[in-house]
């Protein structure tokens, strides 16, 4: 883990590391905000992972 701050903080991924917020955080917030992902209406795991599943293949669509 260690190792893997060290790189984090060189100058080459530091710049990649500020593009995340804008690429792979906004799939999340998007799924929260927009697709209702803030609450699943389904109990137990195997109901809640069919139903993010199928929402994230929507997303992948659009």
């Amino acid at each position: 883990m260690e190792l893997v701050e060290d790189y984090r903080h060189t100058p080459e991924y530091k710049e990649l590391y500020t593009h995340r917020k804008e690429t792979i955080e906004r799939v999340f917030a998007d799924a929260k905000e927009k697709h209702g992902m803030r609450y699943t209406p389904y109990r137990g795991l195997a109901q809640v992972t069919k139903w993010v599943r199928l929402k994230f293949a929507a997303l992948n669509l659009k």
